[in-house]
């Protein structure tokens, strides 16, 4: 009962004022802007459009999520608790499924803190183990790191990470169908156009029937109500024919757009869980 006790007691201060304290001084975790979130320049512009092209790519291609996260240091927290808190915000993977992945890099964590970790969703834990999560982080990243190689070791540990992840029996892709292609609106915009067009000819021609019934004397005239008549003619045809086309361009706009849903423009989580599977490691 004393254990007991004093273990409540240890709760109690922690959700208190003091541990509501520590909590402020966290580091927050970043947004997620993309599939590489460098905050603190680790890589180059070329080098990490590269990247996050590779695992933008790799979405599209099997639906899984996995993202990059480059940062100065996760301190007070170790990086394990840190992951934690970046998984629950970011929610990489598909809802159901569970297969997104992160990588963190806190590069200024003292080692007793780690500075690498790859958190696993629940969904991919079958293949990317905690055992092979350590051992890319040491066999893979690792030695590229101690070069001074950053952008070296992201890649091979992303490559390694996506051949374990391929291994996984996961739901395919899902496929977004293309956009309706409908010409409603452009119809109803020939139509009128046609309409208006057709008013303003039977309008003249009525004009010129009773221009012509007072001037039937006039041969000059009889001619050059012709030709004013073809030209009226054409000029319907050519405004007929315009808003035709502006009708047929209107209402197909975007209809090739389909495709696989990716990571271009705006990049968000899936709605995936994850449960501290993983692994945490040095260089």
């Amino acid at each position: 009962m004393r254990n007991l006790f004093l273990k409540l007691w240890l709760l109690a201060l922690l959700c208190g004022p003091a541990g509501m304290a520590a909590a402020e001084d966290f580091v927050p975790v970043p947004p997620l802007s993309g599939h590489v979130v460098d905050q603190i320049r680790m890589l180059d512009a070329q080098q990490r459009s590269a990247l996050d092209s590779v695992l933008a790519d790799y979405e599209t291609r099997t639906g899984s999520q996995v993202a990059v996260l480059l940062m100065s240091s996760t301190a007070p927290e170790a990086i394990e608790q840190f992951g934690i808190r970046a998984a629950e915000a970011w929610k990489l993977g598909r809802k159901g499924v569970d297969d997104g992945v992160i990588l963190i890099v806190a590069k200024d964590n003292p080692k007793a803190l780690r500075r690498l970790r790859i958190e696993a969703g629940r969904g991919v834990q079958g293949s990317l183990t905690d055992a092979q999560s350590k051992r890319i982080l040491e066999d893979v990243i690792a030695p590229h790191f101690r070069q001074n190689d950053f952008y070296g070791g992201l890649a091979a540990g992303v490559s390694a990470i996506t051949s374990l992840l391929d291994q996984e029996q996961l739901p395919a892709a899902q496929r977004h169908a293309p956009a309706a292609q409908t010409d409603d609106g452009g119809g109803w915009v020939t139509l009128v156009a046609v309409l208006f067009f057709l008013f303003v000819f039977f309008t003249m021609l009525l004009r010129s029937r009773r221009n012509a019934r007072n001037n039937l004397n006039s041969n000059d005239w009889g001619h050059g109500s012709g030709t004013s008549t073809g030209v009226i003619i054409g000029s319907i045809l050519d405004q007929v024919a315009r808003s035709a086309a502006s009708g047929r361009s209107g209402g197909f706009s975007g209809g090739s757009s389909g495709g696989f849903s990716s990571g271009g423009g705006s990049f968000s989580g899936g709605g995936g869980t994850f449960d501290g599977g993983g692994a945490s490691g040095d260089w």
